[in-house]
């Protein structure tokens, strides 16, 4: 009877450590998870305002690409799929500033579509050329619907961000088994400021991103 007793205290210690290890294990997954949620979504927020600015006309040289070519042009490891669902185009021709401050003559654009030769686009000069007269400069197609659709993108980031925020602040695994549960979680985010700034990103980031989607429509 005593050598029972002894072999199941010690298989009790032993799941009691495991039990240990294994929570420690999730508690670090958690906040793993939230480090990748807060990193995609300062990226995406990033890249959202960059591009907007761009293309709402803020930040360039504002200006009109007179079309002279257009081709599609797919990366040679494309799968069929994307190659019918994504139709990457490349315009080539002159670029005008305004103002006529300057020109490019071999200035080209990614848009969505085939433009007819001599279809004058509103780009957005993004990078000048290395020198002057020289080629090697970046262009964006400009206007508000596609400005909007990046300012979606922008406040979708914030989403992210109040996740991953949550996550490192509490432990709480997004996926798969939590050491701690979402209740437990919330409590614990509740003692300070974390609920309040994580209600407030996720809350804007979705009406934001939900606004500026639905105006790039109109």
């Amino acid at each position: 009877m005593m050598a029972r007793t002894q072999g199941t205290g010690n298989g009790t210690g032993v799941d009691r450590s495991l039990a240990g290890l294994l929570g420690r294990a999730f508690g670090r997954l958690g906040r793993a998870g939230g480090l990748v949620f807060l990193i995609a979504g300062l990226g995406l927020s990033g890249f959202g305002a960059y591009e907007g600015a761009y293309a709402a006309g803020w930040a360039g040289t504002h200006g009109t690409l007179t079309v002279q070519q257009c081709e599609v042009s797919y990366p040679n490891n494309a799968s069929r799929s994307s190659r019918k669902n994504r139709r990457p185009v490349r315009c080539e021709g002159t670029f005008v500033a305004e103002g006529g401050k300057s020109t490019d003559a071999h200035a080209a654009v990614q848009v969505r579509q085939r433009y007819a030769q001599g279809t004058e686009l509103s780009v957005q000069q993004t990078e000048p050329p290395a020198s002057d007269g020289g080629t090697g400069a970046d262009y964006v197609q400009a206007g508000m619907d596609r400005a909007w659709r990046w300012f979606a993108a922008f406040f979708g980031g914030w989403v992210l961000t109040g996740l991953g925020v949550f996550c490192l602040a509490t432990g709480f695994a997004p996926f798969g088994t939590s050491r701690i549960s979402f209740d437990a979680a919330w409590e614990v985010a509740g003692r300070g400021v974390t609920r309040s700034a994580v209600i407030g990103m996720i809350g804007l980031g979705l009406v934001g991103a939900g606004v500026t989607f639905l105006i790039s429509y109109f």
